[in-house]
């Protein structure tokens, strides 16, 4: 009998990055982050003059953090046990947006801090990406963890059996953003969430 596969992001679920990223911002160019801004793009503002960043200034900032100042970064409190823990009844597969560029670091950010899980990277919704996963595996169930409302949109459609959980790991943010429809629940602690994933795991695939 095949094993449950649990599909996990990286950041704000595994790892910080949002507060490290504005740590950054701030020290190295001036920059400052609001997490009061609604839409990450309209958050970056030079501190000198309050002038928005354009959004490809964003983005090459966004990239340019990842291929660079990784090491940063800190586990989100508990992701790393329950992980240890679910891994005894679950194969485990971490799916992060990021580019290809920032792959391999990745890879080496979470072997540092003890994930040895397979890692892959992606551009756009993680539907497609999770359903090739579930083709390979053929688990007995499927669960799927990330942050973003838009990547649970997408699994719903590509993977409509997956356990959808919604995950916002960074406290300083999570207050703001408005759970997920398409998921199944909104947990953002991994002391309240290892067990719901567990039974989740365990009673099969989920009702489309």
């Amino acid at each position: 009998m095949t094993r449950p596969l649990l599909i996990t992001d990286c950041d704000e679920v595994l790892l910080h990055m949002v507060v490290p990223f504005r740590a950054w911002l701030d020290e190295e160019h001036d920059v400052h982050f609001s997490f009061e801004n609604e839409g990450f793009v309209n958050a970056l503002r030079r501190k000198e003059c309050g002038t928005v960043l354009e959004p490809a200034e964003v983005w090459r900032l966004l990239q340019l953090f990842f291929e660079t100042e990784m090491h940063r970064q800190t586990p989100i409190e508990g992701a790393l046990e329950s992980l240890a823990r679910l891994s005894e009844i679950a194969d485990i597969i971490v799916l992060t947006n990021i580019h290809e560029a920032a792959h391999e670091g990745r890879i080496a950010q979470l072997r540092a801090v003890g994930i040895e899980h397979p890692v892959y990277w992606n551009q756009g919704g993680k539907g497609r990406p999770a359903h090739k996963f579930v083709e390979a595996y053929t688990p007995s169930a499927v669960l799927f963890i990330d942050d973003l409302a838009q990547h649970h949109e997408s699994v719903a459609k590509h993977v409509p059996h997956a356990w959808r959980l919604h995950m916002v790991g960074e406290p300083e943010i999570a207050g703001t953003i408005p759970s997920a429809p398409a998921a199944h629940a909104r947990i953002d602690r991994w002391g309240e969430a290892e067990s719901w994933i567990r039974e989740k795991l365990l009673s099969g695939p989920a009702q489309p």
